[in-house]
């Protein structure tokens, strides 16, 4: 059964409250109707588009915090950090990302996305990637989303920090990497 437009739309504002990284697409999937009616629905309730979601969650505080690159230098729009913890990027895979001929990502933007998210977890002024063991689960494609999750894990033998990144399409990893990072303190 249809739903009205008024329940649509409440529905609609829970599930961006719930979700705010979901994109209209996936709504229009959700709700059974078009892209285009998403964005007239978020439009008439003044929700913005995901880019400006996204940019309203990485807030001018991240600005302040992250200490070893300034913020638009990660690549990717963080959308959670919590310094020498954990931190979250999400990528979504443009033309200029890919090779023209298949439309597949060219590897250096994952590993961009993974190595800048561990420069920027690490709660120092100097934060630099010693070494890093990465791995390529599968190919990335034009319009995909890559969600980069980072996590600190300690210290090695040399005492540099160890960062692991996972990076995700919808829930299948597509890459990791292990980063050994050089601090300024060390």
């Amino acid at each position: 059964m249809k739903k009205t437009k008024k329940v649509r739309q409440e529905e609609l504002k829970k599930t961006i409250e719930d979700s705010p990284f979901i994109t209209d697409e996936e709504l229009a999937k959700r709700f059974g109707v078009s892209i285009q009616t998403i964005r007239l629905d978020r439009m008439e309730m003044s929700i913005p588009e995901l880019r400006e979601r996204i940019k309203s969650v990485a807030t001018q505080e991240w600005n302040e915090t992250v200490k070893a690159l300034p913020i638009e230098e990660v690549i990717g729009e963080v959308v959670d950090l919590e310094l020498d913890e954990r931190a979250i990027s999400i990528l979504d895979i443009k033309p200029e990302h890919v090779f023209s001929r298949n439309n597949i990502a060219r590897g250096h933007h994952l590993f961009a996305q993974a190595n800048s998210l561990a420069v920027a977890v690490i709660n120092d002024e100097l934060a630099l990637t010693a070494r890093s063991s990465i791995q390529f689960s599968r190919q990335v494609k034009l319009g995909e989303r890559v969600v980069a999750k980072a996590a600190v894990k300690g210290e090695d033998e040399r005492g540099q920090t160890i960062v692991q990144v996972q990076s995700f399409v919808e829930n299948e990893e597509v890459f990791s990497g292990t980063f050994h990072m050089y601090r300024s303190n060390q």
